[in-house]
């Protein structure tokens, strides 16, 4: 039967998520019952992709990475794919009416990664920040106001920030591997080689503005996604903050965490906060 397949396939996003990241694996159980699969299934299409970019080293990523598109809108049309994935992808992008736009804006900065370096432009940043990170906010707020269109335009804006300043906060982490095992520097005008103070306080300024813009948003989220999208945004604050107190030399040397314990202080905190109405 094509329910038990897709249930299979519902499955195995949710096992991506789980085994890729821990901190939105923990977020997404915040969520409602009834959208969690949707977001599993979001987060394990653009894992995907993004693996082929950065981890399939010594194989045809540029192939791979066309092929991934290719079978999708193949999935999109017949509403079934083979690729447990792509089936379970399609079937959120049919139920939720995910605009194509977000997603050809995704696979389009997926495949900058494999001929960029340097994204030594606004423009070229912006773009990319748009492509890998504000459209899948966008994804995922469309199955948080379940067709609710107007809602969808009113908290639109909200959701972009959000999304952003999450990449930007992975950009900052990750300067290190980015650097040194992908060769890439994403924020424009910058010598991530020599970051110094001054550099570092002007990135998170801006990501920083970015949560300010986002958090205008998540106040106003249906109760079905507001508690989820809240731990996830109280967690990557968390790690912005222990980025801003690291000495920009140390963002160089090691990947910064958010340690287990502090996860779970955060996320009862979060839960007082969303159940008592106080954000």
């Amino acid at each position: 039967m094509k329910s038990v397949f897709d249930q299979v396939s519902f499955e195995c996003s949710k096992s991506v998520t789980r085994r890729y990241s821990t901190s939105f694996s923990l977020a997404t159980n915040m969520l409602a019952p009834s959208i969690r699969p949707a977001i599993h299934n979001i987060y394990g299409f653009v894992r995907f992709a993004d693996e082929i970019v950065d981890s399939f080293h010594g194989y045809e990523k540029e192939k791979l990475l066309l092929k991934f598109e290719s079978d999708f809108y193949h999935a999109l049309e017949f509403g079934i794919s083979l690729n447990p994935i792509l089936n379970s992808f399609q079937d959120t992008v049919h139920k939720y009416n995910i605009d194509l736009e977000l997603i050809d804006a995704f696979l389009h900065s997926m495949k900058m990664d494999l001929v960029k370096s340097d994204y030594d432009s606004v423009s070229d940043y912006s773009k990319y920040i748009y492509g890998s990170a504000e459209v899948v906010g966008l994804m995922c707020l469309k199955v948080f106001v379940n067709g609710d269109q107007e809602k969808y335009d009113e908290l639109k804006e909200s959701a972009m920030h959000l999304g952003a300043a999450f990449q930007k906060v992975n950009f900052l982490r990750d300067l290190k591997s980015d650097i040194e095992i992908l060769n890439r520097s994403y924020f424009p005008n910058l010598d991530l080689n020599n970051l110094d103070q001054a550099n570092k306080e002007e990135i998170i300024n801006e990501i920083e503005e970015d949560f300010r813009r986002a958090f205008e948003g998540i106040v106003r989220l249906p109760s079905t996604s507001k508690f989820g999208v809240y731990t996830a945004y109280v967690y990557y604050k968390q790690l912005l903050n222990k980025l801003k107190a690291t000495p920009s030399l140390k963002i160089m040397d090691k990947r910064i965490r958010v340690k287990n314990h502090v996860k779970f202080g955060l996320l009862i905190k979060s839960y007082a906060l969303v159940k008592l109405n106080m954000l």
